[in-house]
Formats: C-alpha cells, structure tokens, sequence
C-alpha cells in the first residue's frame, strides 16, 4: 500500500486527475486494486514458439491446433485410465477440426444423442481445465458471442453441488433437443484451442519454399495474441512489397525456384503473363537446365519448361537491379557481387576472387557485354508491369501491413529474446559494431536503428530519396554480410547456378553461429539487450538443425534453443525431422520435435495426429505466476498508480467523482 506523504509533484498530480476520470471514487479504486493484485497470483499463461514455417500451411495449422500436443497432453491428464487410448485420439481429433470430425460422426454413430451428451460432457471438462488459470473476464471475452451465457454457466458448474445438477443437465439436453449440438460442440473446441495457447511467437521466415505462406499469413492476422520477429525471407516480401525491384525479382525466383506461382497469381493477384512471354521468347531454345524447378508438385511438361524459363529471365533480372543498389552504396561493401562483369564470353568463364572457373551455361541474351549491368527495353517494361501489380496488390499490402504491425526486429517478453537470424559478432565473442547510415551501432541498439530504416522503407512517402534509401537497406538486410538476419560473408546465389565448382558455393557464417554454443556468449547477448543473463533465454531460427547429422537444438548449456527443425519440407531431408516447438507454461520450458505431417484429410479419416516428442524440459521447482511475467510487472505498475490514487482520495488531495 502506498505510504507517501502528501506532496505529490505537478506531473504526479496530473496523472492522477487523469486516472480519476477512470476511477472516479475510492470504491471503484480499491475494487481495480483487489481484482489486478488476484490476477498476479494465477499461473502464467502458456506461450507457443514456432519458427520457419515456409509456406507449409497445413503443418503449421495442425501444430497450431494441437498446441504442440498440449491439448492431447490435457486429455490424457483429465480422463486417464476412464477413457481408451481410441477414444483420447477421437476426442482430440475432434478438438482440432471439430467441422468437419463431426460430418464423420454423425455418419458412423448409431445413438447419435448418446454421443453428443457424452462429447458435450467430456468437451465442458476440458474447458473447465484450460479455462481455470484466467480471470473469468478473460476467458468472458474469449467466449463466441453466441453461446457465450450457456458456456459460462457450464464452466462454473460446481460438480459437488446437488442444488443444480439437475439445472446443468437440462442445458445439454436443450442444446441437444434444439439441434444446436453440433454448433455447440464447434464452439467449444474453437474455445480449447483459443484457451490452450495464451501467446503465440513466431520467430520468422513465414514465406518461400512451400506453397501457402498467404494461408499462413490469414491464419496470423486473425489469431487473437501473436508476435512475429521477421525472418530474411520475410523482409524480402516486405520490401517487394514496399516496391524494391531487386527483391521482387528475388520473391519471383524462390517462387519460380519452388514452382509456386499459385502463391502469386492466385493468392496476390499479381499478373505474371509479361515475365512469362519475355522469358518464352527469350529463352525459346534455351533448356534452362540450371533453373529446373524444385519441389513435390507434379507439373506438365509445358509448364515445366516455361517456369525454368521465367525461373533464369528473372534471375538475370534481379542481378542487374541488385548492381545498381551496390553501386548506390559502396558502404555495403558488396562489389563482389558485380559478377555480370566478370565473365568472359569468348572463353565461357568466369573471374571470381582471381581464379577463373568454367561457367556451364553461357546464354545471356539480355546481357550486353559492355554494359552487363543495364536493364534492356523489354526487361524495363516487365520490371515495371510486375512492380505495379506488387505495390498495387491489396491482399499482400493487408498481409505485409500485418507483419509491421505484429512485427520486429527482435522481441523480448518474459525474459526471453527471441531474433530469427543472430547478433553480428566478432571472431572473439564481442558484438560487432557496426556504420549503418553514418553511425556507429552494435547489438540492440544496431537491430533498433535496423528496424526503424526497415519501416521507413514501407511507410514514407513514395518517390523520396528517403524511401529509396531505405528500401535499399531493407535489400541489404536480405543478403548483406552485417544483416543480423542473413548472418554470411556472401549469398552466392550466382555461383550455384553457374558454376559446378562446390567450393564456389561456400557461404561462410557470421562468428555468432558457431560462438553461440558457449554460455559466455549468450549470457553477452542477454545482458546486451538489458536481460538478466542467469535466468533469461534467447530462442532462434533461421538455421536447421541438423539433427540427423546429431546437431542438438540445446545450445550453450540451454542458454538459448534453436527451433527450425524443418517445417518446409525442402529442408527435411537436411533436418531429419518436421520443426520444433516450444512451450513455456506456468511450470517451465517444454522443447518438442515434430515428425513430417502427412495431410489434414489423414489427420482426420484415420485420427493420426503429428507424432511429437518432448526433447528436453526445464521445469522450476515454483510454480511460474502472472507476478512474474511482463504483464506482471505492468499490473503491478497499475497497482502502484491505484494506490497512490487511493491515498489521494482519502487523505482530500483529489475529490471523488
């Protein structure tokens, strides 16, 4: 309780006049102040990491609705030895796609009212369990409006009371006789999933690779509690979006790479017919060999060969554009990436470094020797057709205006910091400093400045050397050596395609990526972002592990945990697995490996859920509390102000209302 005396400074006094207009007597204070202190004793909510998801829309979904195997976890806990192992999965199904679980059941059972008093009972239950560590004005907001009376009512039956079992067992069999069980049973499971998770994370790279990062992206947009730290595949798109014609033509190549043009034309609307007939006309009788498209999907032999047409068109675009962002700024130090000049067109070969390496394709219709580097007049026309259906894309500006507004550079909530890529760090441990628009930034305050450029980039007025400047960076960040969100010497995207010589393809690593397995580094990061470093963990992505090679995603005595397992399924066979997750509940850190997920239709028909597995546990010996958290200490921030309003009530400093 605040003991103060009765001065209170100007600026004190002018706070508390505006809380009183909220809290307008001591009543209405000290009931504010009762109810935010009982808040701080209940168990923290549970918070879900994920991270690399690539574009693998039914994975993520699936993870999403079975919270990592939380849900199957809360199953098995509640009805134990009293239901079969069968009947769990059918329940926990169920739960997941409750729509379409439903058309299946009412097929197959016989008492058809039985079931649904049964499922409502089992289905209140779980409600009851994962709705217990909330206020019940949380879970009254998370409710469907529908239903929202009847839910509460269920939820606060008390089992031990005779007084009104008959009262709750009228209502389901109400729902029941109005034919409203199968929405009912809807909204309860809609309810569990939305009450198992209390905060999602998602530590970057939402795009490329798979074929449904714009499902992923609705899916982001509508979930009630999500924080996102970008991902340099996902800087990419922002800055296509934003109009960098360097990264729209790298959006085009990973999506032609992949053949996942569906992405572009039919989920963004963007026109790809002019880079199609150039690049059919172009490379008319060119095999495209090098830029066959990658994947699973089965193309016909005409869409085939044209995607590996449009696939090297825009490459040889997207390096020109990129020439003219590295002349623009010398301060990126990237001229070794002006490769188009250094090819010698009589020898087919290239100079790089010095040493000259046989190029295994040499047609370069668009490149003109002397000047390797300009755009022709039929590259200019598609780059400016192909970047007005990008900047003038409605859907992918709302997706891309979600990943500025739930999105950063860097997030640290609960004492964990969570960035997808690394810190620039030098061969001795210590953060690099780094020049970055004149001045000179290392760690947090180099990824804040970095963040602040990256808006700019989307948000300030068109046509402004300000915005070109900026959407430049945002380039950089893609693939400069000091972008904390590529982390290399070099993309040597050029060499892979041109060159069979694998020592070409080499992309050295920034020093963070090996150093990071020692404590004393992480413990260096934390403290470098104001964490304490005995307690606070960093949570990253970016780089697969490894784990059929025996790579540990345990790093730095579990000082900090890496989570791309390999939800693309471009990196499973690298990985050895389908991604990890992490939970972080009221009872510590849960870290869980995934195997590859089949389908949605298999997940169903056959009630198979992702294999999960808990790879490691931190597990406190107290049970964590809202006390502890963030919103913790900002409840008690409100406590503080409340009380000192309390005091200026009762002792006639502010007059009630």
């Amino acid at each position: 309780m605040y003991c103060g005396n009765e001065s209170f400074t100007a600026e004190e006094m002018r706070y508390l006049k505006l809380l009183s207009n909220q809290y307008k007597n001591i009543n209405s204070a000290a009931t504010e102040i009762i109810n935010l202190k009982a808040i701080l004793n209940l168990p923290k909510g549970t918070e879900h990491f994920v991270s690399d998801i690539h574009g693998e829309a039914e994975s993520f979904s699936h993870v999403l609705r079975n919270a990592s195997g939380v849900i199957k976890n809360h199953i098995s806990s509640i009805f134990g030895g009293s239901l079969r192992e069968s009947e769990k999965k059918a329940l926990a199904t169920l739960i997941y796609y409750p729509e379409r679980k439903l058309e299946q059941m009412i097929e197959q059972e016989t008492d058809l009212e039985d079931w649904y008093k049964i499922t409502l009972n089992r289905l209140v239950k779980i409600c009851k369990v994962v709705s217990s560590k909330y206020t019940r004005s949380k879970v009254r907001k998370a409710l469907p409006k529908e239903f929202a009376y009847i839910i509460e009512e269920l939820l606060h039956e008390n089992s031990g009371s005779m007084d009104k079992e008959m009262y709750y067992t009228e209502i389901i069999h109400t729902i029941i006789d109005l034919d409203q069980a199968d929405r009912f049973i809807v909204a309860l499971c809609n309810l569990i999933q939305r009450l198992s998770i209390d905060q999602l994370h998602v530590i970057g790279d939402i795009y490329d690779r798979g074929p449904n990062a714009a499902q992923i992206m609705d899916i982001l947009s509508r979930y009630h509690s999500v924080d996102i730290q970008w991902g340099n595949h996902d800087i990419a798109w922002m800055g296509a979006a934003a109009g960098c014609q360097a990264l729209i033509c790298n959006v085009l190549r990973i999506q032609t790479r992949y053949a996942n043009l569906d992405t572009i034309e039919e989920d963004y609307g963007i026109n790809l017919l002019p880079l199609a007939t150039f690049a059919m006309e172009k490379y008319a009788d060119d095999p495209c060999d090098q830029f066959a498209p990658k994947g699973d999907e089965v193309l016909s032999d005409k869409d085939f060969k044209m995607i590996a047409k449009m696939h090297k068109a825009i490459s040889i675009m997207q390096w020109k554009m990129e020439a003219q962002i590295i002349k623009r700024h010398p301060e990126f130090r990237m001229e070794n990436r002006l490769l188009l000049d250094k090819i010698n067109f009589e020898k087919g070969t290239i100079m790089i470094d010095g040493k000259e390496y046989v190029m295994n394709d040499m047609n370069f219709p668009t490149v003109d020797p002397k000047d390797p580097y300009a755009l022709t007049e039929e590259e200019q026309t598609v780059m400016e057709k192909v970047k007005s259906s990008f900047v003038n894309s409605e859907k992918l500006q709302e997706h891309i205006r979600v990943l500025y507004t739930k999105g950063s550079m860097y997030t640290i909530f609960n004492s964990n910091l969570l960035f997808h890529g690394g810190i620039p760090m030098n061969d001795d441990g210590t953060l690099k400093t780094v020049t970055f628009r004149g001045k000179k930034y290392c760690g947090k305050e180099y990824l804040d400045a970095v963040e602040r450029a990256v808006r700019e980039g989307y948000f300030n007025k068109p046509h402004t050397e300000s915005k070109r400047e900026c959407m430049d960076i945002i380039w950089y960040m893609w693939c400069g050596e000091d972008s904390p969100l590529f982390g290399k010497k070099k993309m040597t995207t050029f060499e892979r395609y041109f060159i069979d010589d694998k020592a070409t393809h080499k992309e050295v690593s920034n020093p963070y990526y090996s150093l990071r397995n020692e404590e004393a580094t992480c413990k260096r990061v934390l403290a470098a972002f104001g964490l304490n470093p005995e307690t606070s963990h960093i949570v990253n992505g970016h780089v697969p592990v490894k784990v059929s090679k025996g790579e540990s995603p345990i790093k730095a005595n579990g000082r900090l945990f890496v989570i791309d397992g390999g939800f693309a399924k471009a990196y499973q066979k690298v990985t050895g697995i389908a991604g990890y997750t992490l939970i972080y509940n009221s009872h510590g850190m849960i870290l869980v490996s995934h195997e590859p997920f089949v389908s949605t239709d298999v997940a169903i028909a056959e009630e198979k859920d992702i294999l999960s597995s808990t790879v490691a546990l931190q597990y406190t010996q107290d049970r964590i509390l809202v006390r502890d958290t963030d919103i913790g200490r900002k409840l008690q921030d409100s406590i503080n102000e409340l009380e000192k309003l309390l005091y200026a009530y009762q002792n006639g400093i502010i007059k009630e209302q």
